[in-house]
C-alpha cells in the first residue's frame, strides 16, 4: 500500500488509514486553533438536585428501563449484582448499571421477525418475576408509556391500552440487544458549578479498570445471549457534539446481525496480511514519532486517516477475544485509555469506538479503542469528495497529548504503569 502519511510542499498532510482507506488531509496554520469554545458561563448546582440531575442518575433508577447488572464497590473488590427488583434497587449504591437503550437500534421485534429469535430461555420468567411486586408492575408501566409517546403514539391511544398490552411490550426490556453501561456520577465529586462534568479521565484509576472489565462482561453477554448476533458495536458518545444525549458518563453496546463493513474489508486485508494491526498499528507509529505512551500490554498513538483527530488505544494481545484477556491486560488496556481520556478533558466532545476480532473469525484481530476528537464539523466538501480535512495532524495531536500527560503523571492522576513517551 502506498504511505499513509504524505507531507506536501506548502506542508498539507494528506493521509490514509491503513486499516479503512479513509482519506483526510491537514491544512497547515489551523492546528493552533482552540479545540473548544465555552458556550455560556457555568452555573451553580442547586443541592436538592444531587444525584437527580438527569434519568440516568442513581437517584432516578426507576425513569430508566429494568435493570440488568450493577457493579458495587465492596471492602474486598466490586461485586456485580444481577438482575435487582425495583423495590431493591435502592438497597445499594451502585457505580455502573447495565440496562437495556430505551430507543434500540435494533428492537426485539427485529430479531424476532428476522431470526425467530425470543430471548434467553429465562427471559419470560424474570419478566413475571420483576412484575410481580406493585412498583415493579408501576415501573413497567410508566416506561412502557414513555416509550410509545416517545414514538408519537397519540397520548389517547396510549391511555386506552390494557396492563396486558404494556406487558406484552415490556418483553423487550428482559431481552435487549442494545445496552447501556451508565456511571453513577453526573458531575465530579465536590462540583459546585455544572462545569465540572465526570468522564472518563476524572474516574479513579479503579473505578476505570472496572467500567472497562464491565463493558467486556457485556460485551460477552450480548453475544452468548443471542447466537444470531456476529457483531456487537461498543461506543462512547461525550458531548451533545458527538452524539451524546446527556452529559452523564455512559457506554452503549449494540448487537447486529452483520459484522459490517469496516470489520469485513479489515478481515479481508488481515488474511493476506496477518501482521496488518502490527505493522501499520504501533510499529508504524514508532517509525513516525507518532506514540503517546504505552503500559506493558498496551500502546497509544495519534491515528492516522480519521475524520477527526484520533487517538489509538491497541491492546498488544492480537488473538484473543475481548473477554479472553487475562486481569492485566484488561488493566493495561483500561489504564492506557483512561490515561487519553484524561488527557484529554471533559470539555472535548469526543466519541470513544471499540474495535475487535468477532468471534466467528480466527484472524489476528487486537482489541483497540479510539477517541475521536469532535472537534470539527463536516461540511459539503467532505460530503462531495469523502475527503475530509482536519485541524490537527497527527503530530501535533500527539505533542497536545503526551504534554497533558506528562503533568497528569507527576500529579499520580493516571495509573503508575503509563509510560509516556519521550
Amino acid at each position: 500500500m502506498t504511505d499513509p502519511l504524505t507531507r506536501m510542499p506548502d506542508g498539507t498532510i494528506k493521509q490514509v488509514n491503513p486499516f479503512t482507506g479513509t482519506k483526510v488531509w491537514t491544512i497547515p496554520g489551523r492546528g493552533a486553533r482552540p479545540l473548544v469554545t465555552r458556550r455560556r458561563d457555568p452555573q451553580p448546582l442547586d443541592p436538592a438536585e444531587h444525584d437527580r440531575h438527569c434519568a440516568f442518575c442513581w437517584g432516578r433508577m426507576l425513569e430508566t428501563t429494568p435493570e440488568i447488572a450493577r457493579v458495587v464497590p465492596t471492602a474486598t473488590g466490586w461485586e456485580q449484582v444481577r438482575g435487582l427488583p425495583a423495590d431493591d434497587l435502592g438497597t445499594s449504591r451502585p457505580e455502573f448499571r447495565l440496562i437495556p437503550n430505551l430507543y434500540e437500534i435494533l428492537s426485539y421485534d427485529y430479531w424476532r421477525r428476522a431470526h425467530g429469535w425470543r430471548g434467553a430461555p429465562d427471559t419470560s420468567a424474570r419478566l413475571t418475576s420483576y412484575v410481580s411486586t406493585p412498583l415493579g408492575r408501576e415501573h413497567i408501566g410508566d416506561i412502557v408509556r414513555t416509550k410509545l409517546l416517545a414514538r408519537g403514539v397519540p397520548a389517547d391511544r396510549v391511555a386506552e391500552r390494557s396492563y396486558e398490552d404494556h406487558l406484552a411490550d415490556a418483553i423487550e426490556f428482559f431481552a435487549p440487544n442494545h445496552e447501556v453501561i451508565v456511571a453513577r456520577r453526573h458531575f465530579v465529586d465536590g462540583a459546585t458549578d455544572d462545569s465540572q462534568l465526570a468522564g472518563s479521565g476524572t474516574l479513579s484509576v479503579a473505578e476505570h479498570r472496572e467500567f472497562v472489565a464491565f463493558t467486556i462482561s457485556a460485551l460477552r453477554g450480548l453475544y452468548e445471549d443471542n447466537e444470531f448476533a456476529r457483531y456487537v458495536s461498543a461506543f462512547q458518545n461525550w458531548g451533545d457534539r458527538a452524539g451524546a444525549s446527556f452529559d452523564h458518563l455512559h457506554k452503549q453496546l449494540v448487537a447486529i446481525d452483520e459484522l459490517g463493513v469496516q470489520i469485513e474489508r479489515e478481515a479481508a486485508r488481515a488474511e493476506q496480511e496477518p501482521d496488518l494491526y502490527e505493522r501499520w498499528g504501533a510499529t508504524y507509529a514508532a517509525e513516525q514519532g507518532l506514540v503517546i505512551a504505552s503500559t506493558p500490554g498496551a500502546v497509544a498513538f495519534a491515528g492516522v486517516g480519521h475524520q477527526y483527530p484520533s487517538i489509538e488505544i491497541h491492546a498488544g494481545d492480537p488473538w484473543s477475544l475481548p473477554w479472553e484477556l487475562d486481569e492485566a491486560q484488561v488493566h493495561d488496556f483500561a489504564d492506557l485509555l483512561h490515561a487519553c481520556h484524561a488527557a484529554t478533558g471533559v470539555e472535548v466532545p469526543s466519541n470513544e469506538e471499540w474495535h475487535h476480532r468477532p468471534p466467528s473469525l480466527a484472524l489476528p484481530m487486537p482489541l483497540r479503542a479510539v477517541i475521536k476528537w469532535r472537534v470539527s464539523t463536516l461540511a459539503g466538501f467532505e460530503g462531495g469528495t469523502k475527503i475530509y480535512v482536519t485541524t490537527l495532524d497527527p503530530w501535533a495531536l500527539r505533542d497536545r497529548v503526551v504534554r497533558r500527560l506528562r503533568d497528569l503523571v507527576e500529579a499520580g492522576a493516571v495509573s503508575a504503569s503509563v509510560q509516556v513517551a519521550d
